[in-house]
């Protein structure tokens, strides 16, 4: 389903503000944190909130990038539209990568929100989620600079 930039303007998921590089920085520390953090979490077998520090490093990763452009998502709809966003602006090469995004972000509200005993996140899973924040983050570290 392709995603464009004036219809999430239209719909109210995103607005436009000033780009501020700082901000995009330092969003893009935080998301290299929560990697470093998701990664020591994987390691003591936490693997649920491993999962969940690589989906927030996936959407700080993503935060960047918007507030580098002049972007910024409404809060009501605040982590659909940063997934929205990517697919919007990142090359459809990277389809693959934000789909992975948008599971990530639906597994994370399951496990924070939903009825989901602990441990429903496998090793495999958590690593794979890790992997791809990695990804996403560097694309995104490329697509700013």
């Amino acid at each position: 389903m392709p995603v464009n930039l004036s219809d999430m303007l239209k719909k109210r998921e995103i607005e436009k503000v000033e780009p501020d590089r700082k901000t995009a920085d330092k969003l893009l520390r935080v998301s290299r944190d929560a990697i470093a953090a998701a990664e020591d979490n994987l390691k003591m077998g936490h693997n649920d909130v491993a999962l969940s520090l690589a989906y927030n490093a996936m959407l700080n990763a993503g935060r960047a990038m918007m507030s580098a452009k002049g972007y910024r998502a409404y809060s009501e709809t605040h982590h659909k539209g940063v997934v929205g966003f990517c697919a919007a602006v990142l090359p459809s090469e990277s389809s693959q990568l934000v789909a992975l995004f948008n599971r990530y972000r639906i597994r994370r509200h399951e496990i924070v929100y939903g009825e989901i005993e602990g441990g429903s996140v496998g090793e495999s899973e958590a690593k794979g989620a890790i992997d791809k924040a990695g990804e996403l983050l560097d694309l995104i570290k490329q697509k700013i600079s």
